[in-house]
């Protein structure tokens, strides 16, 4: 892990929110994610700021051989040599003197200990001949950001040639796109997200950059990011056996996030990290004997290194909201950093979003973030209420022209009308699937509400991009149709605001933008969880095995109830709203006895 002095990074934002981050912040220090699932997207914001900032640009044709790999690697040369330029003029700069250089150090937190040398160096005598060694190694010790890499699994369409037949497996969208960060001059990580792919994850064996050579350590990293243990100690095995080390865990709450909710099995944040703090150590004696392994039989080198620096890293996100819940990660929980998201979409500075959708983000209140059906992947999806994008699709219901033509399909995977997939956004398959409907049932609300249940599948590929092409000028304002994937979290913080001030409200150098009233983020998990438990309940019918996972959910929802409890007689962080999650405790226990209940007696 990259050896960054904050306490935060800037995960991934749907396909554009953060495709820019990095260009905007890496040289003050910031950690942040770009997507390239989108390469489509990439080449047009390559071209944008390689005009921008003066650098050659060839276009990579839509049709070009090997044309997915080539603009994930272009777009990534071009952004490292921007970030590269960047902080080294940003190096260059004197010190004191009101340049971003001071704004890199001021940006630290308090205990950093280069924040501890700049304001030492501030306080000495100008005339003594220490000050201008001190200030060399100071700056000497300044790191960039790192520019991480996200590629999400389970979006992996192989795709077809010319003559129709399958493209080899190096050609599926994942590797393609694992293939350019791998040949990319980036120096940065690899973010996997959305599942466990055997072939994308055995296909990193193929690229020497990952891997210890001659005493230097990998060139890229490995970040898996995942929602409990168990899943972090299969996964992280199964590169072990190719001797890959994952350098950081990512624990992401399955449900209080932005995006896709990948909801767990009712397993709760807190339980979540009880368990990596005490198994913590496990990883290392499951991976390194398989690693070393490896090393030997491919005859390599694997250097000695002290069991203290080979643990992986853990770090969390999912609806931190302030500086007190930050600090329950960072101490109780002892994880290394904590991933803000959804509060930077209002941060004009860190994000790639354009003026309407900002300013309806800002807006919004609680009901008007919800957890949608949207998505293709028929994975719930947390979205706002008035986007652009559903705004279009229902202008399209209403024309009788339900569905997008589905220009890049990079979430195409349903085949029950036709031979080769089809997205269930598409045009093509929401017209066929409402005539199977009409045809097959004939309970007309039933039909009704199957109908609209198809229609309200979006345009994710595209439309999730839209907003940075509006917002670099690259289309029209007026163009619309922009989607976006807020966390519910950001119901509780209201207007854009700096960069200074988003950051010293994370380190509480600042009072709270949030609302006192906000719940503690283990509160809003939990009553998300239930919320989600009541919904699945109204769906399974008398399916016992259905009815026995929802038992489990239960028992794992209680589990993680009894350790919030625990939490909320602990005493509190600062800013940290423990009160609430007392009470929540109590209402959701009180809640999810009843839905039970309920049940028991539907079915008696």
């Amino acid at each position: 892990m990259n050896n960054n002095p904050h306490h935060f990074h800037i995960p991934v934002m749907g396909l554009g929110f953060t495709i820019d981050s990095p260009i905007r912040l890496a040289h003050l220090g910031i950690n942040s994610v770009v997507s390239v699932v989108d390469d489509l997207l990439l080449e047009k914001i390559r071209k944008h700021y390689s005009t921008l900032y003066g650098i050659a640009y060839n276009s990579i044709g839509r049709t070009a051989a090997d044309g997915r790999a080539r603009r994930v690697m272009a777009f990534l040369n071009m952004m490292n040599q921007i970030v590269t330029r960047n902080f080294e003029e940003l190096k260059a700069l004197p010190l004191f003197s009101d340049s971003v250089k001071d704004r890199y150090f001021d940006l630290l937190p308090s205990s950093s200990e280069l924040k501890k040398m700049y304001k030492e160096l501030y306080f000495m005598d100008g005339e003594d001949p220490a000050r201008e060694t001190l200030a060399g190694e100071l700056t000497e010790q300044m790191v960039p950001g790192e520019i991480q890499v996200n590629i999400m699994s389970k979006v992996d369409l192989l795709r077809t040639g010319d003559d129709g037949l399958p493209l080899p497996s190096e050609y599926s969208d994942a590797n393609a796109a694992l293939r350019g960060f791998a040949q990319s001059d980036v120096n940065g990580s690899l973010v996997l997200s959305a599942g466990f792919n055997p072939r994308l994850y055995g296909y990193l064996a193929e690229f020497s950059a990952f891997y210890h050579m001659d005493g230097r350590p990998p060139r890229k990293r490995i970040i898996l990011k995942v929602s409990d243990f168990r899943s972090a100690l299969i996964q992280g095995k199964f590169l072990a056996k190719k001797g890959l080390e994952v350098s950081e865990f990512r624990i992401e709450s399955g449900i209080n996030c932005g995006g896709h909710a990948f909801a767990s099995e009712g397993v709760l944040l807190p339980s979540v990290l009880d368990e990596f703090a005490a198994k913590k150590h496990e990883l290392v004696e499951a991976f390194d004997p398989l690693i070393q392994s490896y090393y030997t039989e491919q005859g390599l080198e694997y250097p000695a290194i002290p069991e203290e620096d080979r643990l992986p890293a853990v770090t969390v996100q999912g609806g931190i909201g302030n500086h007190g819940e930050m600090q329950r990660m960072l101490e109780h929980y002892g994880v290394t950093r904590t991933g803000w998201g959804s509060p930077f979409l209002l941060v004009p500075e860190a994000t790639c979003v354009d003026e309407d959708t900002m300013k309806l983000l800002g807006d919004a209140g609680e009901d008007d973030f919800y957890l949608s059906n949207v998505s293709p992947l028929g994975v719930p999806f947390n979205n706002v209420r008035d986007s652009g994008s559903e705004i279009h699709k229902l202008s399209q219901i209403e024309m009788g022209k339900p569905g997008s033509k589905c220009p890049k399909g990079f979430l195409s995977s349903n085949t029950e009308f036709t031979e080769n997939p089809i997205c269930t956004a598409s045009s093509q398959y929401q017209l066929l699937k409402i005539a199977s409907i009409r045809e097959t049932e004939s309970d007309k609300q039933v039909q009704e509400n199957q109908i609209n249940a198809v229609m309200d599948k979006d345009c994710l590929c595209t439309n999730l991009g839209f907003s940075a092409l509006i917002r670099l000028g690259i289309v029209p304002r007026k163009h619309g149709k922009q989607a976006v994937c807020p966390g519910p979290n950001l119901a509780w913080f209201k207007n854009t605001c700096s960069l200074e001030e988003m950051v010293d409200h994370i380190y509480g150098r600042s009072d709270d933008m949030t609302d006192p009233a906000r719940p503690h983020m283990f509160a809003k998990e939990m009553t998300m969880y239930v919320d989600y438990l009541e919904k699945m309940l109204a769906l399974v019918g008398d399916d016992k095995k259905e009815l026995r996972k929802l038992s489990k959910m239960k028992a794992n929802l209680e589990d993680g109830m009894n350790r919030c409890y625990e939490l909320s007689l602990m005493k509190p962080y600062e800013g940290e709203n423990l009160e609430s999650l007392g009470r929540v405790v109590y209402e959701q226990r009180s809640r999810l006895d009843a839905l039970f209940k309920q049940e028991v007696s539907a079915r008696a």
